[in-house]
C-alpha cells in the first residue's frame, strides 16, 4: 500500500490583501511573498497579454527563490477602449479614470499562473469580465472615492464593495476573478498538481 504524498507548500506571489483573502476561501495553507516585478506594460502590449505576462513573471520570480512547492501569480488589467487603466496614482488620477469610464464599457482581464517550482511546469489562464458603467457625475465619483478609497484597484474600481453602485451591468464566468484571483481556474490547476481543496487531509478548517 503506497503512502499518500505530502501536499507541496503553496505560496502566493502577491502582497495584495484582496488576493490573500480570496485564497483563504479555499482553506489551504499558504505563505505570501512579494514578487518584486515591474508591472509596466511593454510598448504596444494589449491588456490580456499584459495580465498573463505579469502573472507568470510574478510566479516565476518567487519560484526562482524558493525552488520548491507551488507558486500562485496573478495580475489584473483594466482596458477602456484602447487605454490600459492601472492603479490610480492619487485621488486626481482616480477621478480622471472614473470620469473616462462613465457611461462606457470596460474590460477587466485577470491573469493567473501556477508554477511548480520543482518541475518548472507552468499552468496559465486569463479570465475576462465585461463591465458597463452608469453615467456618473463628478459629485458621485468624489463621494465614491471618499467612501470606498479604491486606490489599490486598477481602474479605481472596487467591484466587491461600493464600486458595484457605479455599474449598470457586468458579465463574466467567475466572480472571484472580478476581485483579482480566479479561484475556479486555480482549483483546476491545483487538482492537476495533486492538490484537492476538498480533501480534509490537504486543507485546513475554514474560519467562520
Amino acid at each position: 500500500m503506497s503512502k499518500k504524498q505530502p501536499t507541496p507548500p503553496l505560496t502566493l506571489a502577491s502582497t495584495s490583501p484582496f488576493r490573500k483573502e480570496l485564497l483563504k476561501r479555499l482553506g489551504v495553507e499558504f505563505s505570501v511573498v512579494s514578487p518584486g516585478v515591474d508591472e509596466a506594460a511593454n510598448p504596444g502590449e494589449e491588456g490580456r497579454a499584459l495580465a498573463l505576462r505579469l502573472s507568470i513573471a510574478k510566479a516565476q520570480a518567487v519560484a526562482a527563490t524558493t525552488r520548491k512547492g507551488l507558486i500562485v501569480g496573478s495580475d489584473q488589467v483594466a482596458v477602456l477602449g484602447n487605454n490600459i487603466l492601472g492603479k490610480p496614482r492619487d485621488r486626481a488620477d482616480a477621478i480622471r479614470q472614473l470620469t473616462l469610464s462613465s457611461g462606457r464599457e470596460m474590460h477587466l482581464y485577470t491573469g493567473l499562473a501556477l508554477v511548480n517550482a520543482t518541475t518548472g511546469v507552468v499552468q496559465q489562464d486569463v479570465v475576462s469580465y465585461r463591465v458597463l458603467y452608469r453615467t456618473l457625475s463628478l459629485k458621485q465619483i468624489e463621494q465614491y472615492l471618499d467612501l470606498d478609497e479604491p486606490y489599490g484597484c486598477c481602474g479605481s474600481l472596487r467591484a466587491e464593495s461600493l464600486g458595484i453602485a457605479l455599474l449598470r451591468d457586468l458579465s463574466g464566468p467567475d466572480p472571484s476573478a472580478l476581485i483579482g484571483l480566479p479561484l475556479i481556474s486555480l482549483v483546476g490547476m491545483l487538482n492537476a498538481e495533486g492538490v484537492d481543496v476538498l480533501d480534509s487531509g490537504q486543507s485546513m478548517k475554514l474560519q467562520t
